[in-house]
């Protein structure tokens, strides 16, 4: 069977993946190391997430807002463990106008620089605390819930589109609150938004959790995460929410007169997704033909590619056509009117097939002077590709069957993305009992071996240093503390031999 992309997934999964993004038209190099130009494609995708998800937030009571780019350094340095996690991080500005070096070139003028560094935003937290400071004054000024789509900077090392950027998109959520109760209510509220909304548009299953202590987000006193398997075995961070507890609150003076007439701090959050949920999507749901999007964030759930030759007769196949493109997107599916395209490019109808398939448009309808005459379509499933004998399966069928059956039809291939993420997750979380059964699961030469679920007693301090480190030698991380845990099983901690209060994932990690 000959697929569409130069390199499969079992082949080099990393080269596949930029194979994906290559030949999907997602994204592509902008000439400024770890930025990319997402394309109209890639960026139709974020689009998608954007809306169903600013839906979601805007139902749980949040307003959307907006900060500044540049935050005074001055900002940071009050909260001295949050600046000390992102410190290596950070773009900085020092001065505001370039002057000619006299050799044709442009440098900073002296006489420019900047009385305070402003550091490019990293997150928010800081900026926002201190608005929070001027707008509360009072229990009555309480809860503040807002949200803002912004692009962050992270001086990122080693980058890989979507994955890990310097610059990339998201939306930050931060709260504060009269109790810390009520900030962890909203907490593991805003998880659920994440893991229902990853769940139900992007079809990723994946496990909410309480972070460990050491992956924590710098400053918080509780992080949770949602986590995502992709098809390497690797786990995907696809979002969080923290509970920051008083710790900004007192650092950028974030006090209330309680209902007693008593100053108190405020109890804040924060909690963010980014485009890094596209990688997710790739690297889930991808096939060595390319890329296979739901059809809740598909830009385009239904593709229209006409058959013309030059004939006279093409004039009749684009007529019909369109008017098959007006009958789609009268049609609602998932909730909302069928975004329905008719790509009239002037390419190969073969050509425009391929490319549509790489770029995973949910379906794709072909239609030839025969299907006019007999008043039909050809109809290609981007998730049921092929026939037992590696032909492509075309479907031949009456143009009003299809009209009838879109819904169903898109709903079924969003539904089989989703059966298909949450068996592959299942079937690749493995119990161990030991020490010996880690390094035995994750020993040199065994691929992908996805994640382990072992027993954990919580240390802190020095002994949880020593379980990083001992993890940190076989590249694994401690994902998460499942949520809905209702004890756990009699036995030690494989790490400390202590009693174990909880059970862990533990995995290899983007």
């Amino acid at each position: 069977m000959k697929h569409a992309l130069p390199v499969t997934r079992e082949a080099d999964f990393a080269a596949w993946y930029q194979s994906v993004i290559t030949e999907a038209d997602l994204a592509e190099e902008s000439g400024v190391r770890g930025c990319m130009v997402i394309r109209p494609w890639g960026y139709g995708i974020w689009e998608r997430i954007q809306r169903l998800l600013d839906d979601r937030i805007k139902a749980t009571g949040h307003e959307n807002c907006y900060f500044p780019l540049f935050i005074p350094l001055s900002y940071f340095e009050k909260e001295a463990e949050h600046v000390e996690g992102f410190a290596k991080e950070m773009a900085v500005v020092t001065h505001h106008r370039l002057i000619g070096d006299g050799k044709g070139g442009l440098t900073p003028d002296p006489a420019a620089k900047l009385e305070e560094p402003l550091v490019v935003r990293p997150t928010s937290e800081t900026v926002i605390g201190t608005a929070f400071a001027r707008w509360v004054q009072s229990w009555r000024d309480l809860p503040v819930l807002i949200n803002q789509w912004a692009n962050v900077v992270r001086w990122e090392m080693r980058t890989r589109m979507f994955l890990r950027t310097a610059e990339f998109l998201w939306q930050e959520g931060h709260t504060a609150h009269a109790s810390a109760d009520e900030a962890r209510e909203e907490t593991l509220r805003m998880l659920e938004v994440y893991r229902e909304f990853a769940e139900t548009c992007l079809a990723l299953h994946t496990v909410a959790g309480e972070k460990p202590e050491n992956e924590r987000f710098p400053g918080a006193v509780e992080t949770w995460s949602i986590e995502a398997m992709m098809q390497d075995g690797k786990a995907l961070q696809a979002g969080t929410s923290h509970f920051l507890g008083t710790n900004f609150a007192h650092a950028q003076n974030i006090r209330f007169q309680n209902a007693a007439g008593e100053l108190e701090l405020a109890n804040t959050t924060s909690w963010g997704v980014s485009t890094r949920m596209i990688g997710g999507v790739i690297m889930v749901h991808g096939d060595d033909d390319g890329l296979r999007v739901p059809p809740a964030i598909a830009p385009w759930q239904v593709v229209i590619v006409p058959m013309l030759r030059d004939q006279p007769e093409d004039q009749a196949i684009v007529d019909y056509c369109r008017s098959l493109q007006k009958e789609l997107a009268a049609q609602s599916a998932l909730g909302e009117p069928v975004r329905a395209l008719l790509d009239l490019k002037p390419v190969k109808a073969a050509t425009k097939r391929w490319g549509w398939v790489k770029k995973g448009a949910p379906v794709v309808i072909e239609v030839g002077g025969r299907d006019v005459a007999g008043g039909n379509v050809s109809v290609i499933l981007r998730t049921d590709l092929y026939q037992d004998g590696g032909k492509l399966k075309s479907a031949v069928m009456p143009r009003g069957d299809l009209v009838g059956s879109i819904a169903a039809t898109l709903e079924e291939v969003q539904a089989t993305l989703l059966g298909q993420s949450t068996q592959a997750l299942r079937d690749r979380i493995v119990p161990v009992d030991d020490w010996a059964g880690v390094e035995a699961h994750f020993a040199e030469g065994v691929k992908n071996p996805g994640w382990i679920d072992v027993r954990w007693s919580k240390p802190t301090g020095t002994a949880l240093d020593a379980v990083v480190e001992r993890l940190k030698a076989l590249k694994l991380t401690i994902r998460n503390a499942p949520l809905g845990q209702t004890g756990c099983d009699e036995g030690p901690c494989v790490f400390t031999g202590a009693p174990a209060v909880e059970r862990v994932l533990i995995g290899r990690a983007y």
